[in-house]
């Protein structure tokens, strides 16, 4: 029987339990009812007593008022008292005939009694009552008639003595009957008690007591304890889910030290992973080249594992070629023959064509089909894929020149290795991306700045120098010196021009300074110009990081370049406020000029559209404020939200 199995309703504690107790209470009911059964009839037998022994009295009263001499006014009174009289003995032998269970009266239900009743109601009605009728009317009162009347009560009052001793002698054993229906009560009593006291000791206390035992041996360590199941009840069922306990705690206690073995040692081999996992994440992480980081990629894994030889190798999807990048414990034939491969070529090919795991065991492989892996001596090979944002990068492999089967958790391990190195190898390329668009964008912005100041400067120098070799040519001495100062001045001009750009190129920042490089820059302005320039600075808000400093501080530059060259301005204003939006503004009082006619040349003008794609590039806005005559103000808005964290 196992502990899951129906326990059948007759064998249930409960079913005992109710059941015991119940057949005592029917027991007890029977005897109560008994008694009270006994009782009522004794109450009945005793009025019935009473009741036939007012028949004597009754019967001798109507004796002596019959017998009693007296004139005709006398007679008439004597003569309604015996009528009262035998109205009185009718209703006694009816009520005692029919009996009233509320008094409750009646006569026992023998046949004994119940024969001398009925020869006294017959002796009543037949004899007595008519002699008692006629010596009442004075029809025949003769002396002889009224001693056979007395005679007659006489008989009739022994009747009536023996039907009393009859009912008594009937309760004298229905009293002994109701002794002994209490006695048996009490004995019932007794016997119920002590019979419920040994059935809930032997239903309840004695299994509790031997579980008790068992559990205090059990915490004592005693693992060989097992309780007897000598029912199917209940408790039989927990003695054997305690014996099943017993049972799996002495298992589990005597394997305890191999099973504390091999949790350690599962312990110490997840360590082991998260170790490497840990060491290859921080190593993955660090700014190097592609091959220095494959190499330590590879080497990491192939120690771990303890593999022969390895490779790493990167798709290229463009020609679907798969290139060697770093090899490790391989030939210089192997290398040299799988140095680049097809894809599709040889296993290695095959596991990048399907995009699968895949773990070669070399010596099942055909002889006829031999690869060059198996010629080096390797047993077993291993391809895990390296993946990116679920894009396809490359492989890398594990060499084994022992047979060597990877369980499912090492495999795992493996492919999760691989999406680290895939994720890595994918930084590497964005980044060179990044700085690559950096310097295109930066480039593209150098020559933008070339093309404004530089450019037009040396065009104008040109046309300067065929005016003068024409004018040389021609002998014009007074065109030459005209031309001679013109070109002085644009030498000097695009000098100034090339110095200012190289500053601007060279320009460095020491990031959250920005206000001590704006006043540096708008010192040098002021100096080198003459012109009287101010810098207003309202800062509250939190540092920029580098690289919007460097757009601001640039942006800040390009203005007074364009103040110096072409506003004609005698005063600068620059001003910051930084609270909720950060605003940069560069007001002069020089010549101004109708924006109206700047948004006519369209990107003609290389300052202001530098000046908006450094603005664009930190995500803020650009305006430019101007009329001819009434100067010009350059406003930048970053917005809160667009700001980035320093």
């Amino acid at each position: 029987m196992t502990l899951d199995t129906l326990i059948p309703s007759r064998h249930k504690l409960s079913t005992k339990i109710v059941g015991a107790l119940v057949g005592f209470l029917s027991l007890a009911l029977f005897a109560i009812g008994v008694t009270l059964y006994l009782s009522w009839q004794l109450e009945g037998s005793a009025a019935a007593i009473n009741d036939t022994g007012s028949l004597r009295m009754s019967s001798y009263r109507l004796a002596i008022l019959l017998s009693q001499p007296g004139d005709r006014a006398s007679d008439a009174a004597r003569q309604a008292g015996a009528v009262q009289q035998m109205a009185q003995i009718d209703a006694t032998l009816v009520q005692l005939h029919q009996g009233d269970p509320q008094r409750p009266l009646f006569l026992p239900p023998t046949s004994a009694i119940r024969g001398e009743f009925e020869r006294i109601d017959s002796d009543w009605r037949r004899e007595l009552r008519p002699a008692a009728q006629a010596l009442a009317a004075r029809d025949g009162a003769t002396p002889d008639a009224l001693r056979s009347y007395l005679a007659r009560t006489d008989r009739f009052a022994g009747r009536v003595n023996a039907l009393v001793q009859l009912i008594e002698r009937d309760s004298e054993t229905r009293t002994f009957w109701l002794r002994a229906s209490q006695l048996a009560l009490l004995a019932l009593a007794l016997v119920g008690t002590v019979s419920l006291i040994y059935l809930m000791f032997s239903l309840i206390i004695e299994p509790v007591t031997r579980l008790h035992e068992g559990l205090h041996r059990m915490k004592d360590k005693d693992f060989e304890v097992r309780l007897e199941v000598d029912s199917v009840d209940e408790f039989g069922q927990l003695a054997q889910g305690f014996n099943q306990m017993a049972d799996c705690l002495q298992a589990l206690y005597g394997n305890l030290a191999t099973l504390v073995q091999t949790k350690t040692a599962a312990l110490e081999h997840q360590n082991h992973e998260l170790a490497l996992l840990y060491d290859s994440a921080a190593f993955l992480q660090r700014p190097q080249p592609l091959e220095p980081l494959c190499q330590g990629f590879l080497q990491r894994i192939s120690d771990y594992f303890n593999a022969d030889g390895g490779s790493v190798r990167v798709l290229d999807t463009g020609r679907d070629n798969v290139h060697m990048v770093v090899h490790r414990g391989l030939s210089p034939r192997l290398v040299q023959r799988e140095h680049c491969m097809k894809v599709g070529d040889c296993l290695c090919g095959e596991a990048v064509q399907k995009k699968v795991t895949v773990i070669h065991d070399l010596r099942k492989l055909d002889k006829g089909y031999e690869l060059e892996c198996h010629r080096e001596g390797f047993a077993t090979v291993s391809v895990f894929h390296m993946y990116a944002h679920q894009q396809h990068l490359g492989f890398f492999n594990l060499h084994f020149r022992s047979a060597r089967e990877l369980d499912a958790r090492e495999q795992g391990l493996l492919e999760t290795l691989g999406q680290l190195l895939g994720t890595a190898v994918e930084n590497l390329r964005l980044g060179a991306r990044e700085r690559e668009m950096a310097v295109s964008e930066e480039r593209n912005l150098v020559a933008q700045g070339l093309h404004d100041s530089i450019a037009q400067g040396l065009n104008f120098l040109n046309l300067q120098v065929q005016m003068l070799e024409q004018s040389v040519g021609d002998g014009k001495l007074a065109d030459v010196a005209e031309i001679v100062p013109a070109l002085r001045a644009g030498v000097q001009e695009s000098y100034e021009d090339v110095r200012e750009l190289l500053h601007n190129f060279r320009t460095r920042l020491v990031e959250g300074n920005l206000i001590g490089a704006l006043e540096t820059t708008v010192d040098k302005f002021r100096r080198q110009t003459g012109i009287a320039a101010e810098l207003v600075a309202d800062v509250d808000g939190a540092p920029f990081p580098r690289e919007q400093q460097l757009q601001l501080l640039f942006i800040v530059q390009e203005a007074l370049s364009n103040v110096r060259k072409h506003a004609g301005a005698s005063r600068v204003l620059v001003r910051l406020e930084d609270r909720h939006d950060f605003l940069l503004s560069i007001a002069d009082n020089g010549d101004g000029f109708d924006p109206a006619l700047l948004e006519g040349r369209g990107d003609s003008h290389v300052g202001i559209h530098i000046m908006r794609e450094r603005a664009q590039r930190i995500e803020a806005a650009l305006s430019v404020t101007s009329s001819p005559g009434a100067g010009t103000t350059i406003a930048l808005t970053l917005p809160q939200e667009c700001r980035r964290a320093a």
